[in-house]
């Protein structure tokens, strides 16, 4: 992998608003850290982080990194991590991890494939990416951006597996060797479809639903007592009150007869 320049400033802000207003002056709040030396908190240019990543096949990157004013004029860096905004895609945040030249590091690299399956041409198959990226390990200079797969000759129902991968020069893929990294299957059915989506694990998500749904009927059903309620008192007011009011007065006639 190429190295590639960035330039950085010592950064002493690192509370919220501090951070904030750092942003919204083109800034990147970043650190560097590593067994080589304490963590340091940086401050990197916005326009020049994103185009570097922008440009780049994977967020795989190997900088030199130059710091103002620092002792070291300059250390070689891997972008281990960045942070983005979840609606504008805009840098929030990058981490870098120094690395030395002599030492080997391990990272995750991007699985891209080649060519057009002979199963998903002639047998109608699906192309199936099991594992979109893999483990490898190598010199900082020969780590790969992107691992790059041939599957034109994967045939229906085939797998291709993670020792059947061919790495790149200085580099070792690391992992269980039998785990399938890209397949050929064949289409579901509809009946297919239909059985999995019915044998879907219930998720959290649903059974918030479910809980919230039951939640609102139990509220419906006071509802419908309320309205029982209303009623019943009702008809025994109704009923009761005439039926005194009717029994009353002939008990009271009866004496006024016995005077006459």
């Amino acid at each position: 992998m190429k190295s590639v320049p960035l330039n950085a400033v010592p950064r002493t802000s690192i509370r919220g608003r501090a951070v904030k207003k750092l942003r919204g002056t083109g800034r990147v709040p970043a650190v560097v850290y590593g067994r080589l030396a304490a963590p340091q908190s940086l401050e990197i240019n916005a326009k020049e982080i994103s185009d570097l990543i922008h440009h780049s096949a994977s967020e795989n990157v190997l900088v030199d990194l130059s710091v103002k004013d620092d002792p070291r004029p300059k250390r070689l860096a891997l972008v281990q991590d960045v942070q983005h905004h979840p609606l504008s895609g805009q840098v929030l945040h990058v981490d870098l991890h120094e690395v030395a030249e002599t030492e080997k590091v391990t990272i995750m690299v991007p699985v891209e494939t080649v060519g057009e399956a002979v199963g998903v041409k002639s047998g109608g198959g699906v192309l199936e990416h099991v594992l979109f990226k893999i483990k490898v390990r190598a010199l900082p200079k020969d780590l790969p951006e992107q691992i790059m797969v041939d599957v034109t000759s994967l045939e229906l129902g085939k797998s291709i597996h993670l020792g059947e991968i061919q790495a790149p020069e200085g580099v070792e893929i690391l992992g269980d060797k039998k785990v399938s990294v890209i397949s050929v299957a064949a289409p579901r059915t509809e009946a297919e479809e239909a059985a999995a989506a019915e044998a879907a694990p219930v998720t959290a998500g649903d059974v918030e639903m479910l809980k919230e749904k039951k939640e609102e009927g139990a509220e419906a059903a006071p509802a419908k007592g309320e309205k029982g309620a209303e009623k019943a008192p009702a008809k025994a007011a109704d009923k009761a009150p005439a039926k005194a009011a009717e029994k009353a007065p002939a008990k009271a006639a009866a004496p006024a007869e016995k005077k006459k």
